[in-house]
């Protein structure tokens, strides 16, 4: 991401995004940006099947009961995760991303965090983590 990539849009946005670097497109296309978060996860801050950490921005409209999802580690991969692979296109296509983002995507991407939770299991995990690389490699 370019310098104080920070200071606008919260959100990934198609091919428009300005924050974004053309080697940062490549990067992010093959979830490459996802690697280091495997740090996190030997330290035991994240693990790979779980809700996908959200900024703050988003969190704080978060209701009560979403506020759920955050009583758990958040994880690299979710059915969110596989839901919403291409949320960047998506948006693209959105008359006003943020709103979009806001009423659609991240309602939705939490009601099936939500339902994972409410019924975890070591076979989801497993065809959570299959399903993911299956995306990443293109299928």
């Amino acid at each position: 991401m370019r310098p104080n990539a920070d200071k606008g849009s919260q959100i990934t946005i198609g091919n428009r995004d300005p924050r974004i670097t053309r080697t940062g497109y490549f990067i992010r296309r093959f979830k490459l940006d996802e690697f280091p978060q495997f740090i996190n996860v030997i330290k035991g801050d994240m693990s790979i099947v779980g809700p996908r950490p959200e900024v703050p921005f988003y969190v704080e409209k978060y209701t009560e009961t979403q506020r759920q999802i955050l009583v758990v580690k958040p994880g690299i991969t979710d059915y969110a995760s596989l839901a919403y692979f291409n949320e960047n296109e998506i948006l693209a296509k959105a008359a006003d991303p943020q709103k979009a983002y806001l009423e659609q995507i991240m309602p939705a991407k939490i009601e099936l965090n939500q339902r994972y939770l409410s019924d975890p299991s070591l076979f989801k995990d497993l065809k959570i983590i299959w399903l993911t690389a299956l995306k990443i490699v293109g299928f």
